[in-house]
């Protein structure tokens, strides 16, 4: 047992020396958990920023200008003026988002108590924007009318209050930046091992490593712990000079707990690397693969895309896939403060996918040392 643990420490650090010596894949390592992660959280968001927004009023009345002022930045740029015959044109060649037309007699409609209604015309090519974009546009209609009739005075009926948890200011760059971590981790993982295997096949060293009295699990468990220890590091680095302080994200939950996940969850993602890499027979194949693989865990795994949007077929596939309970537990950890005792049955789950991952990729790595071997 102790020799068994010597080979898996010596040539774990073995693994860890020929990392040193790939300056591309260093490149890689540290653009991915800085740069990558900074430029996702600050201009990938999905929320309404600097939209383009036209008016026609046709009205002018004190109303239907109040409405026009009151779409401000950062949300709108300011309110164009514009004739109805512009509104066909102004949408078709994208130079507006949102084009509100007000008919006629509107403020004196509205007072006199008959039925009037405001034209909202939506790009909705850009989906994100446009729902939420007009969302935002009732909102503020509906603000501004309510003021105008009640004079400020608060009579209305009812009024809605809403509350948002985890993060009171609707930000996105936290949420982005931490997802954009949580989704390089994966990516990186499956490559480094990978690539690991497939650079010593093209070097040649694994026909050394196969002469030596060396176990092929030996070989498999120094690929994880040595790249998985890379990613680990790394994403601490991430979390705490990039996320925490170069986006001045606050982190509520505990970074240690995340740390720990991403151990377990790094356990599946090593091997599933591992075994890609004996599926290919070369970098440029393996990268095809990985790419892939990558990508259908990205966008299903609930990062980008929630669950409960998901036909329910799907919801029940992509909960044997490892990324899906990673996402839940790094959302669980970072924004809500949750603990071992909530995250438990997803963290359960993701380690024995992680077994299972590891056992079929063993035995894979098996049958190919076996051939190189005849």
């Amino acid at each position: 047992m102790r020799r068994c643990l010597d080979n898996i420490r010596h040539l774990g650090i073995k693994e860890l020396f020929s990392l040193r010596y790939d300056p591309v894949m260093l490149f890689l390592i540290a653009y991915m958990f800085s740069f990558s992660v900074m430029e996702e959280a600050q201009n990938a968001t999905t929320a309404v920023v600097n939209a383009a927004v036209a008016i026609v009023d046709e009205d002018r009345s004190q109303l239907s200008r109040r409405i026009g002022d009151a779409l401000m930045r950062p949300q709108f740029q300011p309110a164009r003026s514009i004739t109805i015959e512009e509104i066909d044109t102004g949408m078709e060649t994208a130079r507006y988002a949102f084009v509100i037309d007000i008919p006629p007699n509107f403020q004196a409609d509205l007072m006199a108590g008959r039925p009037t209604m405001i034209q909202l015309n939506v790009d909705a090519t850009a989906m994100a924007l446009a729902g939420t974009g007009a969302g935002y546009i009732q909102h503020i209609i509906a603000h501004e009318l309510n003021a105008f009739f009640n004079h400020g005075q608060g009579t209305e009926a009812v009024r809605v209050v809403t509350r948002a948890k985890f993060n009171p200011n609707l930000e996105a760059i936290g949420f982005q930046g931490a997802m954009a971590l949580t989704n390089n981790i994966t990516m990186m993982a499956i490559l480094l091992t990978g690539a690991a295997l497939i650079r010593e096949r093209e070097h040649g060293t694994i026909e050394h490593l196969l002469v030596m009295p060396l176990r092929p699990i030996e070989i498999m468990l120094a690929k994880v712990w040595a790249n998985g220890l890379v990613v680990v590091v790394a994403a601490a680095l991430s979390l705490y000079l990039v996320i925490q302080g170069a986006l001045a994200v606050a982190i509520i939950g505990s970074i240690p707990l995340y740390l720990f996940v991403t151990v377990i969850y790094l356990f599946s993602v090593t091997s599933l690397g591992i075994y890609l890499a004996t599926l290919a027979r070369s970098m440029p194949q393996f990268g095809l693969l990985a790419m892939i693989v990558f990508v259908m865990m990205l966008l299903l795994s609930g990062a980008h895309t929630p669950l409960e949007s998901m036909p329910e077929g799907l919801r029940t596939v992509m909960q044997l896939v490892p990324s899906t309970h990673f996402v839940s537990m790094a959302q669980a950890v970072l924004f809500r403060d949750a603990g071992l005792d909530v995250i438990w049955p997803s963290l359960l789950a993701t380690a024995v996918i992680g077994a299972l991952f590891f056992v079929a990729a063993l035995l894979r790595f098996r049958k190919t040392v076996t051939l190189t071997q005849l």
